[in-house]
């Protein structure tokens, strides 16, 4: 493999190819991750567990994540780029692997640990490899292809992974993935360019990488907001229930994906001139719903406006987020990609945790009220940020 520097791989297209491979990537880790979840019966009774326990393989995944993301980047700084994101991937292909002929589990429990692990890795690695291989003015479209792999996964995969496992079985679903992963490693080969990794002398340590104008403000944003929508994502059966719309969560959840896709498309449009505004526009309008949510929470119809501007709002947020560190963050993209993996799955189980307090202690009434209060800090936040984290595109 050649080994290629960001200044030379600039092109002045976008190499579609490469991009589609990497959110062919992001897809198939979005599916490893949340497909125990739409499996939950499934699973239980073939393992032999209760469905709580089941639910907990979702959770030791994001605590994979957390654990390795930045200690694995950071080890790895030395080692070529395209190496290191074949390892990522392939490491799927085992682990769905083992996930679809285990029959134990614990064997399954280690083994969405390690799904996690290399989750980290890859989350870490995407962004700034989309990155590198455009030029500057392309730079947040190439990452906003790179994502689109969410809410392709959120829309299409996960009902189509809940069919196939319901259909022929769960197992299948995970050895059907191991076969998609397997090809597409095969076309990461042969389609993406390779990148040097850091020389030994240029690496930076990770306080250094803290320190960098703009990171901190970024973190705190992404953490206030990917915690206030798992709030409400991780317990959207339960809030709907009032309303009498618990029975039509599949319905929900498909307004929600297809807004999610639009909100990246406008994003993919738009990010490279207008990032600052794209990020203050998504978490207002993200507020917006909660507000409204939180004053007429059991009319159907309002819900359903709802879900369909958090959908608009949320969908390129991965882009908007990465987009922001990978500019901020510059030759130690990387590094700082792997904190946000570190921050949002901080705030995916952070969810669980507040959700779940607001849930048992006072009611579902109390979540729009808490999504709005997180909202307005990261919204607070994100407008203070104007000369480091969310430039302008004149300051940029």
């Amino acid at each position: 493999m050649t080994s290629v520097n960001s200044d030379t791989s600039a092109q002045t297209g976008l190499p579609m190819g490469a991009l589609l491979a990497l959110a062919m990537s992001i897809f198939i880790t979005i599916l490893t991750e949340t497909l125990p979840a739409a499996l939950l019966p499934q699973m239980s009774a073939s393992l032999g567990v209760s469905e709580p326990l089941v639910g907990q393989l979702v959770s030791i995944y994001a605590i994979g994540s957390i654990v390795a993301a930045i200690p694995l980047t950071i080890a790895t700084q030395g080692w070529g780029r395209k190496m290191l994101l074949l390892i990522a991937v392939g490491g799927f292909a085992v682990v769905n692997t083992v996930t679809a002929i285990s029959h134990n589990y614990e064997l399954t429990l280690v083994a969405r640990f390690f799904a996690g692990v290399f989750a980290g890795l890859l989350w870490a690695l995407v962004a700034g490899y989309a990155a590198r291989m455009v030029p500057d003015h392309l730079k947040g479209r190439a990452i906003a292809i790179a994502m689109v792999g969410t809410p392709l996964a959120l829309t299409i995969g996960i009902p189509a992974g809940t069919f196939l496992g319901t259909a022929i079985g769960w197992q299948y679903t995970f050895a059907t993935m191991s076969l998609l992963t397997l090809l597409l490693v095969v076309w990461m080969v042969v389609r993406l360019p390779n990148f040097a990794g850091q020389p030994a002398g240029s690496r930076v340590p990770l306080g250094q990488v803290l320190a960098v104008p703009g990171i901190k403000p970024i973190l705190f944003v992404t953490l206030a907001y990917i915690l206030a929508h798992n709030i409400l994502y991780t317990y959207i059966v339960p809030f709907l229930a009032p309303a009498g719309m618990a029975d039509k969560i599949d319905i929900v959840l498909f307004v929600f994906g297809i807004s999610a896709l639009i909100g990246i498309w406008i994003i993919g449009i738009l990010i490279d001139r207008w990032m600052r505004e794209l990020v203050i526009t998504s978490t207002a309008l993200f507020a917006i719903a909660s507000l409204v949510l939180g004053l007429w929470a059991k009319d159907p119809m309002v819900i359903y406006g709802c879900i369909a501007l958090w959908g608009v709002a949320y969908g390129g947020t991965a882009t908007l987020f990465q987009t922001a560190s990978a500019k901020a963050a510059g030759s130690v993209a990387d590094i700082a990609q792997s904190i946000i993996v570190t921050v949002w799955n901080i705030a995916i189980a952070g969810g669980g945790v507040v959700g779940g307090i607001l849930l048992h202690t006072f009611s579902v009434a109390y979540f729009p009220w808490t999504l709005f209060l997180l909202l307005s800090l990261a919204l607070l936040v994100a407008w203070n940020s104007q000369n480091a984290g969310f430039p302008s595109a004149k300051r940029t």
